[in-house]
């Protein structure tokens, strides 16, 4: 069964402060709890929440350090990039939205 979280605003404060904390898989789980209403509703959200999804578990791939770990994540990053562009001025909750995806930025460095 899904797990769902109709709360974005508190999932996005979570995956924040999962990904200062590297706990990226976590940050992945919470965001995709929220992302499955989105998802089902086709929200215009949804796509930004999955790649910032996709952006936490770039990341988690390195962490684990497996085979082809580099790989894997850039591919996934891909993701976050395609989907980047829709954080704009006038979204709900932006301000989170923006944040998020500042971190992982940040992050890639």
């Amino acid at each position: 069964m899904l797990k769902e979280n109709h709360d974005l605003k508190g999932a996005l404060e979570s995956y924040i402060a999962l990904l200062e904390e590297k706990e990226f898989f976590e940050a992945h789980e919470v965001l995709e709890e929220a992302w499955h209403p989105l998802r089902k509703a086709n929200h215009p959200l949804k796509n930004l929440l999955k790649g910032l999804i996709n952006g936490a578990i770039s990341f988690e791939h390195l962490k684990r350090e497996r085979n082809d770990a580099k790989r894997k994540a850039e591919s996934v990053m891909k993701s976050f990039d395609r989907h980047k562009h829709l954080c704009m001025r006038g979204i709900v909750h932006y301000e989170l939205f923006e944040k998020a995806c500042s971190k992982i930025e940040d992050l890639r460095k």
